[in-house]
């Protein structure tokens, strides 16, 4: 028998809004993901104000990934895109990302924007596989280690009009 935990059934997956009775989940995972995560009045700030806000759960009710956006005129702002460590590399970040075109689509968005840290290789291979395009930097955008400050890639997809979501919406 083994002590590890059974893997969760990705096939199962909901797209859910986020709620406050969420966080202490989503919590969790961002702060594995990061050295410098949000804080709970970061999630708490951005469902008051009506922030697009989603999570992927599985059929037993885990939390594995979530996203929080931001609307602009004619935009979608991705502030956060966040997936377990111990599922990143299946594909759960795309799903989200379908999720969030989907809307952008729906509210008639022409962009959907995002900064990420220029460290975040990873990241920046996802979302140039998606279609973002890399087009700028915001200097210091970031806290890092020893009270430094890292720089962002600004990366922005252009969201045509039409077009099928993906099967989560």
């Amino acid at each position: 028998m083994s002590a590890l935990p059974a893997p969760p059934d990705l096939a199962a997956l909901r797209l859910e809004a986020m709620a406050l009775a969420d966080l202490p989940q989503v919590l969790a995972i961002e702060q594995s993901a990061y050295a410098f995560p949000w804080t709970r009045g970061n999630f708490v700030d951005s469902l008051a104000i009506g922030h697009p806000a989603h999570l992927l759960r599985t059929g037993a009710g885990d939390v594995v990934a979530y996203s929080v956006a931001q609307r602009g005129v004619d935009e979608l702002h991705l502030l956060n895109l966040t997936v377990a460590p111990s599922l990143q590399g299946r594909g759960l970040a795309r799903c989200l990302l379908d999720a969030l075109v989907a809307q952008a689509r729906r509210e008639a968005h022409q962009w959907l924007w995002l900064e990420v840290r220029e460290s975040n290789a990873r990241a920046r291979a996802i979302y140039a596989r998606y279609g973002f395009d890399d087009i700028g930097v915001r200097r210091g955008y970031y806290p890092a280690a020893a009270g430094r400050r890292e720089d962002a890639r600004v990366m922005r997809l252009a969201i045509a009009p039409g077009g099928a979501g993906h099967a989560l919406d």
